[in-house]
């Protein structure tokens, strides 16, 4: 069977206040049944806080809903992220008086509160949970959709891989990235590797040592077709390799949960390139779309990129001289990578089903 996935878009037909997504997004949480299972608990409502000069992160509105609507029904809520200080959420409008319940660093003041388990996909052992997602009773993930230089999508999946761990966990999750390797004794520095690269993810250090930035890295392989010494090769590693990693570290913080104590909820507007953690805002790559919810992290996850379509697609969202690959999904086309194969690896881990059904919510 199908998950359902509550769906409100951006459609609306008269200048009224109940039209208007944050109110849709009122109603989805009554219908989900959200209210029943959040009474008497202890919630954990995981968000991005951005940073710098970001300004595309999820309007306070949102937030301020959400915790009203948790309270409302009896439970006691708090926003948590990571490097909660060195990000000043208040400059984006996050404090306890704007959204109604306190903004916390997940892993304690110093980072280090935290719950280790062991996991074991290649270079990657350790999943650290942060200790205040760990400790309480009920995980609402509320993601802001975003494209993602590393796994090309950026959603419910990396705002608990990357959002909920230590810095020692993202350290080992992205050491599954690769592709590509460089063989120093065949090199001759001619730089026609740097130069090639449309998105400035190769570099030499000042020692001559050849380095690549996977953030940035499509996996296009110009650098690897213009070396003419054949010191740039490719490897047996991929991105799938990293997709998996955020898989495999997903299911080891949800398994800390009792089942049903999980709800998703994914905003698709202002829809850019790079995810918040670049701490700047660029053009929308689409329209705005709207706001989904589901207790499925697959299901809604693929409801999330299906309604990402190229055909939509807002060329002032691309960086101008980056020229878009001719097939896949949007996310595909601009990063090089799948961003489906995230769903994939959630389904080979029994953490819900791509297969859904739409439940629109007016």
């Amino acid at each position: 069977m199908s998950s359902k996935v509550y769906f409100s878009n951006m459609a609306y037909s008269a200048y009224e206040a109940d039209q208007t997504l944050p109110r849709k997004m009122g109603r989805q949480l009554e219908l989900s049944g959200l209210g029943d299972k959040v009474k008497d608990k202890s919630v954990a409502i995981k968000i991005h806080v951005g940073s710098e000069i970001g300004y595309s992160t999820i309007p306070p509105v949102f937030m301020r809903i959400l915790a009203a609507f948790v309270k409302e029904h009896g439970g006691k809520c708090f926003f948590v992220d990571h490097y909660i200080a060195s990000r000043h959420p208040e400059h984006r409008g996050y404090t306890q008086e704007s959204l109604g319940a306190p903004v916390l660093e997940a892993a304690g003041h110093l980072g280090k509160y935290l719950y280790t388990k062991e996991v074991d996909h290649k270079g990657f052992k350790h999943v650290d949970i942060a200790g205040l997602v760990y400790d309480a009773d009920f995980l609402i993930n509320f993601s802001h959709v975003k494209g993602h230089g590393c796994c090309a999508y950026g959603g419910a999946v990396k705002n608990i891989a990357m959002g909920c761990v230590s810095d020692r966990t993202r350290r080992e999750q992205h050491g599954l990235e690769g592709g590509l390797t460089w063989d120093e004794a065949k090199c001759v520095h001619c730089d026609a590797c740097v130069e090639a690269c449309n998105h400035k993810a190769n570099s030499f250090d000042k020692n001559g040592k050849y380095s690549i930035n996977f953030h940035n890295c499509t996996l296009c392989q110009h650098c690897y077709k213009v070396c003419p010494t054949g010191a740039i090769s490719l490897t047996d590693s991929s991105y799938h390799d990293f997709q998996k990693g955020l898989a495999i570290c997903t299911k080891t913080v949800l398994d800390t949960f009792e089942p049903g104590n999980v709800f998703y909820i994914n905003l698709l507007i202002q829809i850019t390139a790079m995810c918040d953690c670049w701490g700047m805002t660029t053009p929308s790559l689409v329209p705005d779309i709207g706001i989904m919810s589901s207790w499925d992290i697959a299901a809604i996850e693929t409801a999330s990129l299906d309604q990402i379509k190229y055909e939509k697609l807002n060329p002032e969202g691309v960086p101008e001289g980056i020229a878009l690959g001719d097939h896949g999904h949007l996310f595909e086309r601009l990063h090089g990578k799948d961003p489906y194969s995230q769903i994939r690896f959630l389904e080979e881990l029994d953490l819900g089903k791509g297969e859904y059904s739409l439940e629109m919510v007016k």
